[in-house]
């Protein structure tokens, strides 16, 4: 039940800031017609999520702690960071072919889905 709770406060508060950055950074550079504020995040979730990884490998972060803050926040922040860190895995462990296989298969899938979707409410 703790784990739970974990991941559900840290994916609340990453939910909650990934809005409030992606507006603001968006009202700062209304121009562009590049989804400024999204790449932002991600990056930064990219980022972040790499960091606690690797704090947890080194035993400077716990379990628990890590869960909060890479599976809840980072997964409520943006799910983009997850799958690099899966990606980084993959490829630390040799795994290239199911490396690229994933990144492919995810970006086509993920594309048709969200078209679907679309399509399908339009």
């Amino acid at each position: 039940m703790k784990a739970f709770l974990l991941v559900g406060l840290g994916g609340f508060a990453g939910s909650y800031l990934r809005y409030l950055l992606s507006l603001r950074i968006q009202q700062l550079f209304p121009a562009y017609a590049f989804p400024l504020g999204t790449f932002a995040v991600n990056i930064a979730g990219s980022f972040l999520i790499g960091l606690l990884f690797g704090l947890g490998q080194r035993h400077i972060i716990g379990h628990e702690l890590r869960m909060l803050l890479a599976t809840g926040f980072c997964g409520g922040f943006t799910t983009f960071a997850t799958f690099s860190m899966e990606g980084v895995l993959l490829a630390e462990q040799g795994q290239v072919p199911t490396l690229l296989l994933y990144t492919a298969a995810s970006l086509l899938a993920g594309f048709t889905a969200a078209w679907l979707g679309w399509t399908i409410t339009r």
